[in-house]
């Protein structure tokens, strides 16, 4: 198997939202890419621009940041030749790499502007890059800058930012920086295409907590009725836990609770409803981790906040 490190580069409306296509917002513009071994080591690369066709011209903040004119892009190929072929050098066996969550979004979107055959599995797992550094060298939840990691790392800043293909050379050498036997198991999941029934469902076990991607429901009602939703198995020997605290809103698409495992000690749990792509559904992202005395003791203060903010409501109602 290779990891195929991506990074793209995007323009957008210069008019802004008044001239967006709400189909393609960002305009796909340059591909890089490295292919990496099991090593991690480099064996191959590919870099391409693409000639826009929904905006003509550069947006402010693209020129800022990536230096590239529209008179080099003009004489580029189009994004379906462009991307078929890149779809085609990654090969059969690999697992996709970037920095952030966007590229594949953005990559599928560009895909589905042009009703290309979208060839990844669903679902997709991808490296986030960026979300490993955070976990090996940060507190995990931080989300830095490609150049902040590579100044953190002391490595030599020779190459530009902000351009497709350098970018994906800074980030396979923080990938080979990484303790790779620490973090392979963290992999991330893209939720462009999410699951369509529930046999497509998705549930990831990590060793620190799981993560659970839902079909879609037609409301967020019918989202919190459901048992597979809400269900609280322990993150780490999957038991059916008791819940000490139910599922509470936390805020208007999330929803937090805390359970209890008598082997294991509390876990906390956290829902958040996403709208998918097409038409008015809903589906859920849950994420079960394990909770310390600290954690609790804020998962009970936010229910008890929350509590507090609805009887204040209910009496200026009633003296109303």
């Amino acid at each position: 198997m290779n990891y195929i490190v991506l990074d793209l580069e995007w323009n957008q409306s210069p008019a802004g939202k008044s001239g967006e296509n709400r189909a393609i917002p960002f305009e796909i513009i340059e591909i890089g890419a490295v292919k990496l071994d099991q090593s991690r080591q480099i064996i191959d690369r590919f870099h391409e621009c693409v000639r826009p066709q929904v905006y003509q011209n550069l947006h402010f903040k693209t020129q800022e940041l990536i230096h590239i004119s529209m008179g080099e892009l003009s004489s580029a190929r189009s994004f379906p030749e462009v991307a078929g072929d890149f779809l085609r050098w990654c090969g059969e066996d690999y697992v996709m790499c970037t920095w952030g969550t966007m590229d594949l979004e953005e990559l599928q979107r560009n895909m589905d502007f042009y009703q290309m055959e979208n060839p990844f599995p669903r679902p997709l797992l991808f490296y986030d890059v960026q979300k490993l550094f955070s976990r090996v060298y940060e507190d995990g939840h931080s989300r830095r800058s490609l150049e902040y990691a590579v100044e953190y790392l002391h490595f030599q800043k020779d190459l530009s930012f902000h351009r497709a293909y350098d970018d994906t050379c800074y980030t396979a050498m923080i990938m080979q920086k990484l303790d790779w036997e620490r973090v392979k198991d963290y992999l991330s999941v893209d939720y462009h295409r999410p699951p369509r029934t529930k046999e497509d469902e998705i549930y990831l076990q990590f060793p620190d907590y799981a993560k659970y991607v839902s079909r879609p429901f037609c409301t967020k009602e019918a989202v919190m009725e459901d048992k597979g939703v809400t269900a609280t198995p322990c993150c780490v020997c999957g038991r059916s836990l008791r819940r000490k605290i139910r599922w509470f809103p936390s805020g208007s698409k999330t929803y937090d609770s805390l359970s209890w495992c008598p082997d294991h000690g509390y876990m906390k749990g956290k829902i958040r409803l996403k709208k998918a792509a097409e038409g008015d559904a809903y589906y859920v992202i849950k994420i079960l981790r394990m909770a310390g005395e600290e954690d609790v003791e804020k998962v009970r203060e936010k229910r008890e906040h929350l509590r507090a903010k609805r009887r204040t409501r209910r009496k200026h109602k009633k003296g109303a």
